[in-house]
């Protein structure tokens, strides 16, 4: 029998090496992470393994399942871990090696095997570990899968039938690149600033970006698992600055910066100016709706009121979906809704045929980027942007609340602007207009200015967004009534980034 896991070991001692330690809150909505060494060690990983692949077999799906890892210092070591629990649990293990997330979703693909559990810290700082996982391509786990594999790991319930194998799956990512270019090229003569922070996707898009026919600045993407320069997050200023001093040095027609392990990208226009991605996503689904009249979309709920209220979207007919934060959430729901697309304003973009596969893939949204671009050849990014009403909108900010009473701090949140809306009571200055609860809180005034809390689903931290389409002094008003009510609750730090 395996040992049953502890919440807590200390390092350098008999226990931390003989025994598995796994914190509880590591198992998201809808992926797992942990800070390695203090929250999960190495026979904790082997557990998770044996817990993952015991849950195949209970939902009844074929125990073969790819693994891929990111480029940190011990990525390798975790997913070998990982690996001899997922044998041990039975399974066939097919292992492509160091890889972006998407193309371990492509493998599924590819390879016609039902499961992923691909290894990545996605951008969080070096320390973190974790495991994105599936099992319905291009779906991956939502809240039933994660709390049921937390059930089984946290009291070692594993079917440990033995049986199982490993194959490494050798040159696939030449295999990967190679569909991202098959039958798509780009006529229109662009330059390209392609930062990577020096993580995992440093390995890959500058060549597919080259390959479409572009002409590509490289920016940051010698592999280096230290991130010498900032941290591979395009939601992070100082990854967002340097795109936009390489922009205007290069004179780029556009500046893209992807994640960690690959599935984001950020975007900075030809004068060095951010587009939020939920921006972006709407001047994509306006391209994308004059090819699909009458197109669903999905957004989630962080996102710009602009999708509602485009004249372009009304004019092609558009349905609009909001939808719960999160990349499994939004993938399921666009799976569900058969949308064109959907769209996250972390970055996070899923296209369905003919431009993706479902899944979220930093460079298929930088391809359909460069593809509108190619259907405009008179218009530059800012002029797309430009054509777009106005909005104030601020970046997403995320004070810390440790993991343990976060959730129960947005439940008061949303039930004291419940309780100011039924009671007639105004947020900054006025009548709140809507509530929309499906994920945290989102309060709408009259005036379609507009502030969100909710609890995130990676780190000990709330997530907040505000926007207003009248004025930054709207913005700003709203931001104020949205923090003071945050600061009636002491378990509320400090904000990682602040207007």
């Amino acid at each position: 029998m395996f040992p049953t896991p502890k919440p807590q070991l200390t390092p350098n001692t008999y226990a931390y090496e003989s025994e598995p330690m796994v914190k509880a809150t590591g198992f998201r909505e809808y992926d797992a992470r942990w800070i390695f060494g203090q929250e999960i060690n190495i026979m904790g990983v082997q557990a998770l393994g044996m817990g993952l692949g015991t849950l195949l077999k209970e939902m009844g799906k074929p125990p073969e399942i790819v693994t891929g890892h990111d480029f940190r210092s011990y990525s390798a070591n975790i997913k070998m871990a990982l690996v001899t629990g997922l044998m041990a649990a039975g399974c066939k293990v097919h292992d492509i090696g160091l890889a972006v997330t998407p193309m371990a979703y492509f493998a599924q693909f590819e390879l016609d095997v039902p499961a992923v559990a691909m290894v990545t810290a996605s951008h969080n700082e070096n320390g973190w570990t974790g495991v994105k996982m599936g099992a319905d391509k291009p779906r991956t786990f939502g809240p039933d899968e994660m709390g049921r594999l937390k059930e089984i790991v946290l009291s070692a319930a594993f079917d440990l039938s033995g049986g199982g194998s490993y194959a490494f799956v050798e040159n696939f990512p030449q295999r990967y690149m190679d569909d991202l270019v098959k039958n798509r090229g780009i006529k229109r003569p662009l330059k390209v600033v392609a930062a990577c922070g020096n993580g995992t996707a440093g390995a890959f898009s500058p060549q597919v970006l080259e390959r479409l026919g572009v002409e590509v600045v490289p920016l940051d993407t010698e592999l280096d698992h230290t991130f010498p320069k900032y941290n591979p997050n395009p939601e992070d200023l100082e990854m967002l600055h340097a795109i936009r001093d390489a922009v205007l040095e290069h004179k780029a027609d556009v500046g893209f910066g992807f994640d960690g392990d690959g599935d984001r990208c950020g975007v900075i226009d030809e004068k060095g100016q951010e587009i939020y991605a939920d921006v972006v996503g709407v001047m994509l689904a306006r391209d994308l709706s004059r090819l699909h009249p009458g197109a669903t979309f999905v957004a989630d709920v962080k996102s710009t009121g602009l999708y509602q209220t485009d004249p372009v979207l009304k004019e092609n007919n558009v349905t609009i979906d909001y939808w719960k934060t999160g990349h499994s959430h939004i993938k399921r729901r666009v799976t569900e809704l058969q949308a064109v697309a959907g769209f996250e304003k972390s970055g996070h973009f899923f296209f369905n045929p003919p431009v993706g596969r479902g899944y979220d893939d930093g460079l298929v949204s930088a391809i359909a980027i460069l593809e509108m671009l190619d259907r405009n050849p008179s218009k530059s990014m800012s002029d797309l942007r430009g054509e777009l009403q106005k909005t104030w909108q601020t970046p997403t900010m995320s004070p810390h609340c440790d993991d343990e009473t976060k959730y129960g701090v947005v439940d008061k949140v949303v039930k004291r602007f419940q309780d100011m809306k039924a009671n007639g009571e105004e947020v900054a200055g006025h009548p709140i207009a809507d509530l929309i609860t499906v994920n945290g809180v989102r309060v709408v005034a009259d005036d379609g200015t507009w502030g969100l809390v909710r609890a995130s689903s990676n780190k000990p931290e709330l997530v907040v967004v505000i926007e207003s389409p009248v004025s930054e002094e709207r913005m700003r008003e709203m931001f104020k009534a949205v923090d003071d009510v945050l600061r009636e609750n002491p378990e509320v730090g400090a904000y990682n980034q602040s207007i």
